[in-house]
């Protein structure tokens, strides 16, 4: 379970740059670099084709061809942060090149050995995860233009297409509409501890308008990705090997580890903005599922995973509330919690027909034109949850912290 909030004052003033968030685009990584030094060549050239490598059985071979590189020239953080990316996105493929009927056990060394040192240098584990995949993944097009789908690149690609790009981007959209919300969590933080009222309850509706705009962005999906091919062809590349039946031992990463090791495969879970909100308006979640929440957080970045943390031993805003008179403040900080658990059935309801329906017509065969989908994670999410069960209950337990009327 998660730890106990700790009765410890937070160091002031709170801020975003301390923990290395963006004022402009929070937890998205702000300009991503698109290459690495011209040493890196071998990977890049393998990662820029992907896509193709992946479709015609040929990444296995062009990795196993791979020369073993030198981290010592990725010296910025951002070329530490694309070469993550890179080495990641080359292991799922090379993993599930084949689906998961025939995943590869073992990472060659020439693939394991960068993508561990590199992982220990930023703190992330040795497997794609949310932190890659979307909040260094994009790029504009036209660099003075707007933060818009129309206006974005991948850099890194998987098989999937349009609905591939579609789903990494509208993510990327999602992480973007966080913004205003987690500046909220630090104007409230604040308020809380002046006091001032109305600077907290500004925060408040600021925090709800930005959840109510998070939810608004995801809905993107419906235009941007098909959910036949999202089942098919994307989500086994966003897979694990922990608590999945296709790799009930995990992966061997040759020359770091006799032994087989487990890590979980990219979630939703492991986006830190929600992870601040239920720490900031005080959810509870059930025992497992806060369990499996608190794992994800070791793979953010370490000082994103500080935030969280350092908003969690912040003064509680639920206490504050419930201390107060004020009326209006009780009203707000519910409207927060609803717009949370709306959040989170629109989820629900959106995985419902990405994996739920879409599972459904694949086994009546009526995805014969597409790669067989995986059967190992049926009815699980990538991060390997059961995940209805799951939603389900994050949801409830928002619900569950509603303030009603002294009666």
């Amino acid at each position: 379970m998660a730890p106990p909030r700790q009765n410890v004052k937070m160091t002031l003033p709170l801020s975003l740059g301390r923990y290395h968030i963006s004022e402009e685009y929070g937890f998205l990584l702000p300009n991503p670099l698109k290459e690495l030094p011209d040493h890196y060549s071998p990977w890049m050239e393998i990662a820029n084709k992907l896509p193709h490598l992946i479709e015609s059985h040929q990444l296995r071979a062009h990795v196993n061809k791979m020369p073993l590189l030198d981290c010592q020239f990725l010296t910025s953080y951002r070329a530490r942060r694309l070469a993550h990316l890179v080495l990641s996105c080359i292991t799922m493929g090379y993993v599930w090149q084949e689906g998961d009927r025939q995943p590869e056990q073992v990472l060659p060394r020439s693939l394991a050995l960068p993508l561990v040192e590199v992982s220990r240098n930023l703190g992330l584990p040795p497997i794609l995860v949310h932190a890659d995949l979307v909040l260094t993944n994009w790029t504009k097009r036209d660099p003075a233009g707007f933060l818009s789908i129309q206006n974005l690149e991948t850099i890194i690609s998987f098989p999937g297409g349009e609905s591939l790009r579609g789903f990494v981007l509208v993510t990327a959209l999602v992480e973007k509409a966080a913004v205003p919300g987690i500046k909220a969590l630090v104007q409230a933080t604040h308020a809380i501890l002046q006091p001032s009222q109305d600077a907290l309850l500004q925060a408040l509706q600021q925090l709800r308008l930005s959840i109510q705009a998070i939810t608004g962005t995801l809905g993107q999906m419906h235009d941007y990705v098909d959910p036949d091919i999202f089942y098919a062809v994307i989500r086994i590349f966003l897979s694990g090997w922990k608590d999945n039946p296709a790799m009930p031992a995990g992966l061997t990463y040759e020359g770091v580890s006799q032994e087989p090791l487990q890590y979980s495969g990219g979630s939703a879970a492991q986006s830190t903005a929600l992870h601040a909100f239920d720490e900031f308006l005080g959810v509870r979640h059930g025992s497992e599922s806060a369990d499996f929440l608190h794992s994800m957080r070791d793979y953010m970045p370490p000082s994103h995973k500080a935030f969280v943390e350092e908003i969690r031993s912040a003064p509680p805003l639920r206490e504050h509330v419930l201390s107060s008179a004020h009326g209006h403040l009780r009203t707000a900080y519910n409207q927060c919690l609803q717009a949370l658990a709306d959040l989170r059935s629109y989820h629900l309801n959106m995985v419902t027909k990405y994996l739920i329906t879409a599972a459904a017509k694949a086994k009546s065969g009526k995805l014969n034109a597409l790669p067989g989908p995986p059967q190992a994670l049926e009815d699980r999410g990538t991060g390997g949850t059961a995940v209805l069960r799951f939603l389900k209950s994050v949801r409830d337990k928002t619900l569950e912290a509603i303030l009603h009327p002294r009666g």
